[in-house]
């Protein structure tokens, strides 16, 4: 039986350390969903669609990894996907507090859908997706942030 996992998130954009997250819950799962949570109140850096291109421009030809686009609660969206769990990754203790609230929440209303945590590789921690914005804002490069490969302009 295959084992899905849904990895929610905005991703604006999705850096190095969300690459390395998938990589890691690749090594648990058989296949690892990303899905793109569209916050119509929220204007972002890239629109959504753009991030989704952005997603499956790295993993073109991984079958094993797809991204979507969602609205609701991520439980909902976990089950439509037939996922077993929820990805979050956690860089820090802030993080942790945060994704631990959630953890009980949706377990809570989700009782089959478990919660795993993994923590961002150390290479990749201080990466996150408000950094690029920032560094982007004052017209700074941030290849060094992006999957290998990747040119955020592409996707402006």
């Amino acid at each position: 039986m295959e084992r899905t996992a849904i990895f929610p998130g905005s991703f604006d954009p999705f850096t190095r350390g969300h690459a390395a997250l998938v990589d890691e819950a690749l090594n648990l799962f058989d296949r690892v969903i990303i899905g793109i949570g569209n916050n119509t109140s929220k204007q972002g850096l890239l629109t959504v669609e753009n991030r989704k291109r952005l997603i499956d421009d790295i993993y073109r030809g991984d079958e094993r990894v797809e991204a979507r686009i969602y609205t609701g609660l991520t439980g909902e969206f976990a089950e439509a996907a037939g996922a077993c769990a929820i990805i979050r990754g956690v860089r820090n203790t802030t993080d942790f507090e945060y994704e631990r609230t959630m953890e009980a929440t949706n377990h809570r209303i989700y009782p089959d859908i478990t919660t795993v945590m993994l923590f961002t590789p150390s290479p990749v921690a201080d990466i996150s997706s408000s950094t690029v914005r920032e560094v982007l804002s004052f017209g700074r490069t941030v290849e060094e942030f992006m999957p290998i490969g990747i040119d955020i302009n592409k996707y402006l």
